[in-house]
Parts: C-alpha cells; structure tokens; sequence
C-alpha cells in the first residue's frame, strides 16, 4: 500500500511539474494587452517582451500592424522608436530599437512597449506578427497562428479579441441627451438664481422700509 501511494504522488508531481514548466514557457511568449478594445475604435495596445536567452539581452522589437491610420508611440528611456508607413501613408510596422547605452532586456527580465492605435478593423481577432532581435543576433519572430486544434504554436503571434463595434446612433444619443440634462440644468439654476435676486432685493426694501418708519416715529 505505501509503495502504491508513493508511486501515485511521484505521478501526480511529475504533472504538477509538467504543467508548471508549460505555464512558464506559455508566459515567456511575446504578448499583447488592451482591455476594452473594440471594433472600429481606438485603444492603448501593451506589448510585454520577456528575455527568453538565458545569455543574450533584447536589444530590438519590430510589430506588424494591419495599415492603421492613427499610432503613435510612448516614450521610453534608452530605446528609439520609427513607424513604417505604406503609400496610404498607413501605418504597417513600429520598431523599437536600443539607443547606444542601453544594454537592452537582460535575462530575466521582460519590458511593455505601448501603442496607441485605431481606427480597428472591424474582425473579431486581430494579430500583430512581432520579430525579437538579441544582442547576439538571434532572431525569433513571433508569428504563428493558433493551430487548427486549439492549441498554441511554439511561437505565437501576439492576439487580441476584438468586442463588437458601437454604433455612432448610440453615441450620438448619448451625447445629445448629456447636452440636455445640461442645458436644463442650467435652465433650473437661472430660475432659482432670479428668485433668489428678487427675494434680495423684497428683503432688502423692506429692510429699508423699517428704517424710515423707525426715524418717523
């Protein structure tokens, strides 16, 4: 009995161990993040980069993105950054590259690239094929779609689900109905702020009213 439950916790560490390796690999892939994104519109895309090399550091990150209109870039200390348009003047690629100094991502560590972009495309999926440069010169390029089975590739391209697109009637009616709650508020506040001047101005008459009639007398 004891050698039976022994074998079985050996077995069940072996999984435990197994799935935690997966898990660390899985999370070492490049990735990217923007909540709320949603079809049609704009939003703030965040790239994490882990150093995968347990020798070499990060020094360049190149994405594809689909012929956007709108991107631009957050600053960041030690790396230069360049769009890459098409004749559209569309934006199809940013590169992010180590400024002379920076030693760029070590091992270990991981660094978020941010990007703000739209209008989306109106797709529920949209990928963003990534290539990681090392200060050895190794190359990996992340862009692999997901398999046919649902599993994931050994490089992954960065993904994101799109939410459905919002209508601009909605917004609209939004936005008018906000421009008349306010103009009746300010159509309240005018009615109390005159009753509140001829109150004043009642008061102070007959304020004035006492006076004279106290000298009279």
């Amino acid at each position: 009995m004891y050698t039976s439950i022994s074998r079985a916790l050996t077995a069940s560490g072996a999984v435990v161990g197994l799935t935690l390796l997966g898990a660390g690999v899985a999370s070492a892939h490049v990735t990217v993040d923007a909540p709320g994104a949603a079809q049609g519109g704009y939003t703030v895309a965040t790239f994490k980069v882990p150093t995968e090399s347990n020798t070499a550091s990060t020094t360049k990150l190149t994405v594809a993105v689909p012929n956007l209109k709108s991107i631009r870039t957050e600053p960041m200390a030690g790396w230069s950054e360049k769009i890459d348009r098409n004749d559209k003047g569309e934006a199809v690629s940013v590169t992010w590259a180590v400024e002379p100094g920076n030693a760029g991502v070590a091992p270990g560590q991981f660094q978020r690239f941010v990007l703000s972009l739209g209008p989306l495309p109106k797709q529920e999926k949209l990928s963003f094929p990534a290539t990681q440069t090392y200060s050895d010169g190794k190359v990996v390029e992340w862009n692999q779609p997901e398999n046919s089975d649902g599993s994931e590739p050994e490089h992954p391209a960065p993904a994101l689900s799109l939410g459905e697109a919002k209508g601009d009637a909605d917004d609209h009616s939004i936005a008018g109905a906000g421009k008349d709650a306010d103009a009746g508020t300010d159509t309240t506040a005018r009615w109390l702020g005159g009753i509140g001047l001829a109150l004043g101005a009642l008061g102070a008459a007959l304020g004035l009213g006492s006076v004279i009639r106290g000298r009279r007398s």
